[in-house]
This record gives C-alpha cells, sequence and structure tokens, in this order.
C-alpha cells in the first residue's frame, strides 16, 4: 500500500508541475485552478479507495466534493471577499474625489524639475496610497497622472515604469485586503491560523515596505546613471484637465483605515466606509440631495466591484484548489516529509535562495502554485504563524507585482511602450534582493518563536 502512496504522490507532483508550467505561460488562473482542483480531488479520492488517506477520515464522497466545491468558496467568500469589495469601492472614492491626484501634483510641484527627487516622492506617494487602494481599475488611473510626469522629466521610460510598478509593490506589502487575501490561505491550511490578523503583521509589513522601497529607488538611480535623460512633454491626461486640488484635510482619507485597524482595532469594513465618506464629506461630494448621493455611492461600489472582479473569479476557485490541497497534503508529507527544512534559519534560507520562483506565478508564489507548497510546509511541520506568513509574503508580494504576469505590468508595457526584457532586467534581481533581506529580517524578528 505504500507503494500506492508514493504513486499518487508522484502523479500530484507531476501535475503541480504542470499548474507551474501553466502559470507562467500566462494561461487564464481561474481556470487552471479549477483544473487543478478536480484533478487532485479525483486522484486523491482514487488513492482514498485503495489506501485509506487520513484527511478524508470519516468523509463520504459527497462530503468531500461539497468540502472542496461549496465550503471552500463559501468560507473563503465568508473571510475575504466582502473586504475586498469595500476596498475597491474606497479606491474608486480615492480617484473620484481627486485625493490621490492632488497628491500626486502636490509631490511633482515640491520635487520640481530635478528628476530623481520627483521621481523618488512620487514612488513614496505612489506606495502611501497603495496599502489601501487595490485592483487594476486604481492602478491605471494612478499610472497614467504618474507615468507622463516621469518622461516628461526625462527619466527613461524603462526606469519610470519599474519605479512605478515596484514602488506599488512596496505599499501592497501593507495593503490590508491584500493580507486579508493571504490571510485566508494560511486559515484554509490550518484552522489554529485564523486567528492571525493585521496587527500582528502590521510592525513586518512597514519594514517590508520601507526596505522594497529603497531597493526600488536605488535599482531605479542606478539604471538612470546607466541612461540618457532626455526630456520629453507628455500629453495631457483626462485627470489633469480642469482639475482642482483636494482639500489637505481629505488627504489623511488615504491612511485612515490603517490607522483604524492599528490604533483603534475597529473593523477594516467599517474602517473603509468611515474613511470613505470622510473624503467625500471633506471634498464637498456629500450635496445634491439624498438621492443623487445615493447614486453616486452605489455607482462607486459597482465600478469597484468591475475592478476586482477578475480577481474575485480566481480567489473562489483557488480557495477549491486550497481544500484539495488538504487531500493532497499526506501524499506530499510521505514524499517531502524527510527532506523539508526543520529549523527556522534553514527555512529563511531556502526562502530567499528561492525567491525568483515567485515569478511566473511559480511555486513560491501564493497567488500562483504556491498554495500546493504552503500545504506541505503546514503538513511536515508545526510553524508559528507569526514566522510563516511573513515568509510566504515576501515571496508572494515582491515577485508578484514585479512580474510580467501581473496584470498591470502587463498593461504598463503596453502604455509606455518598454520592453518585456527591459523591465525584467530591473524587476528580477530587485525582487531577489528584497526577498533576501525581508527573509533575514523575518529570521531576526520571528526565528525565535520556532
Amino acid at each position: 500500500m505504500d507503494v500506492t502512496n508514493y504513486v499518487i504522490g508522484f502523479l500530484m507532483v507531476l501535475s503541480f508541475f504542470g499548474l507551474v508550467w501553466y502559470c507562467v505561460k500566462g494561461y487564464n488562473l481561474m481556470v487552471g485552478f479549477f483544473i487543478m482542483s478536480v484533478l487532485w480531488t479525483g486522484i486523491a479520492l482514487i488513492g482514498n479507495a485503495i489506501s485509506p488517506n487520513s484527511m478524508m477520515e470519516g468523509q463520504t464522497f459527497v462530503s468531500v466534493l461539497t468540502n472542496v466545491f461549496q465550503t471552500g468558496p463559501e468560507n473563503y467568500g465568508k473571510a475575504i471577499l466582502v473586504n475586498v469589495f469595500f476596498g475597491a469601492f474606497f479606491g474608486r472614492i480615492l480617484m473620484d474625489t481627486g485625493i490621490a491626484a492632488t497628491l500626486i501634483r502636490k509631490v511633482v510641484e515640491l520635487g520640481g524639475d530635478k528628476p530623481r527627487v520627483t521621481m523618488s516622492l512620487l514612488c513614496i506617494v505612489t506606495a502611501v496610497i497603495f496599502t489601501s487602494m487595490t485592483g487594476i481599475g486604481p492602478v491605471i488611473s494612478i499610472a497614467v497622472i504618474v507615468l507622463p510626469i516621469m518622461l516628461s522629466l526625462g527619466i527613461p521610460s524603462s526606469v519610470a515604469l519599474f519605479s512605478f510598478m515596484g514602488s506599488i509593490m512596496a505599499g501592497i506589502f501593507g495593503n490590508i485586503v491584500n493580507f486579508k487575501q493571504y490571510q485566508a490561505f494560511f486559515a484554509t491550511a490550518n484552522e489554529s491560523y485564523a486567528s492571525y490578523d493585521y496587527n500582528d503583521y502590521f510592525t513586518f509589513g512597514m519594514i517590508a515596505m520601507g526596505v522594497s522601497l529603497i531597493i526600488v529607488l536605488v535599482v531605479a538611480n542606478l539604471a538612470m546613471n546607466t541612461k540618457k535623460l532626455s526630456r520629453a512633454w507628455a500629453a495631457e491626461t483626462p485627470e489633469e484637465k480642469n482639475s482642482s486640488d483636494a482639500p489637505a484635510i481629505s488627504w489623511i482619507a488615504i491612511i485612515l483605515p490603517v490607522i483604524g485597524v492599528v490604533l483603534f482595532k475597529i473593523p477594516i469594513i467599517f474602517g473603509f466606509i468611515f474613511a470613505g465618506l470622510f473624503a467625500l464629506l471633506t471634498c464637498g461630494k456629500l450635496k445634491g440631495g439624498f438621492a443623487n448621493v445615493c447614486r453616486m455611492l452605489s455607482k462607486q461600489f459597482a465600478d469597484g466591484a468591475i475592478d476586482v472582479a477578475p480577481m474575485i473569479g480566481f480567489l473562489l476557485t483557488l480557495a477549491m484548489f486550497n481544500n484539495a490541497a488538504t487531500y493532497a497534503s499526506p501524499y506530499f508529507k510521505i514524499l517531502f516529509g524527510g527532506v523539508m527544512p526543520q529549523t527556522a534559519l534553514l527555512l529563511c534560507i531556502v526562502f530567499a535562495i528561492l525567491t525568483p520562483l515567485g515569478f511566473f506565478r511559480g511555486p513560491m508564489n501564493l497567488v500562483g502554485s504556491g498554495a500546493a507548497i504552503l500545504a506541505v510546509v503546514v503538513s511536515t511541520a508545526a510553524w508559528p504563524v507569526q514566522f510563516l506568513y511573513p515568509l510566504f509574503a515576501v515571496t508572494t508580494v515582491a515577485p508578484q507585482h514585479l512580474d510580467v504576469t501581473q496584470s498591470w505590468v502587463a498593461w504598463g508595457f503596453g502604455y509606455t511602450k518598454v520592453p518585456a526584457r527591459d523591465f525584467m532586467k530591473m524587476s528580477i534581481p530587485s525582487g531577489w534582493i528584497i526577498g533576501v533581506i525581508l527573509c533575514a529580517v523575518v529570521f531576526v524578528m520571528y526565528g525565535s518563536l520556532v
């Protein structure tokens, strides 16, 4: 029977590499994870019929299917989807009120005609903005303001695109919505991990944000040294035409959700709603009568939902895959249990070395094929979530948001006409350096918990 378990495990490993290939080719992830959910559930059921699977003990065929294809998406919806929708709603408010655009204009005025200073200030503000905003819609709305400004200052297009996308990546390290998304992976892999919250992660998230921003700016400035600055007046963007500045008091709306969660322990959804209403009120948008305000809020929520709709479909099928991975974990444990690192130092070293495998939705990327690696790691040792979550955040956030498979990075190639090769010369080394530094930070901060 042991031979059967090894054969089943080997088949699952082969299918896993098939998923990696699928992700690297850039095929639809929602469909890919649904196929993998069906495949792993089917293989595990066959294996259980031959030799009992400990994760299927006491379960019927129907209950297994229910757990994967019904309970998984339902529980994931409770844990994350409403947070994603309200986060996207808040992002739309920041765009419609002009708060984000105003901050960017003020930064340009502060930086003057000094390209390096202005680029650095724009990246800092962009990172702060994306601690709350998420989705391709908000990214594009900010990009069509920031990128033309950088190009008009003579910053090479490849450097402008890299520094902008890198600053978004830095902000995502502190983004509450993204935290909730990744947290759900861990709660699925181990129920005891569900108690881990944003306050537990906040300190590391801010350190990761700062480290990432520094690395991105250093690499961008070094790249500028090798290229000749050539000023080119950028076309006026729709956001700049007839635009007026949002009041200074409204600017703090961007960080209100984070302040509310960290300092006052308020629920994140309430934080998004409060910050959104504060932004609308201070910008004078709650005028025109009750019916008009209701229509505006409804449209903003609908537009926000459209921004994140593709991601929602992907997350629901990923929830199926996560539950299917629990049935696959006994077979992975049989194959890899003896070779998985058992100390905090060794695991941090392995993650640091393998950080580049987070690119192209690879096996170190949770928003890719990394969910299976998480299931294997969790099944082979009792790692504390305070240690394990930051490690996976490092190999997910840094590569994921500097990756050519990321939707807004792909959009940026078309907008700036930058060849993917030129972008990757900066993005992959930067992501790896960030990974090495932050894995060391994880060990220093949390290694003693293991």
